[in-house]
């Protein structure tokens, strides 16, 4: 989609977007890319990294509570 038929619908842009990354250009080159965010957090991942688990108080959500047990090492 060039710049240009973005401006003019950017509501159809949104909409593409929910099934499929919507390639925008300038020029005929991309220069950016909308996508819907649960596709973004999958591809990004929530950006926290162990450190920042590590870090969090006692009332961890299940997921980050199993994903916190899975990396600790018995170094008995």
């Amino acid at each position: 989609m060039s710049s240009r038929d973005f401006n003019q619908d950017v509501g159809g842009a949104k909409r593409a977007a929910l099934s499929e990354p919507v390639f925008i250009t300038d020029r005929g080159k991309p220069t950016h890319v909308l996508m819907n965010f649960e596709t973004f957090l999958r591809l990004t991942g929530d950006g926290q990294s162990i450190v920042d688990l590590l870090a969090m108080p006692d009332d961890l959500s299940p997921d980050k509570a199993a994903l916190l047990d899975a990396t600790r090492m018995d170094i008995g």
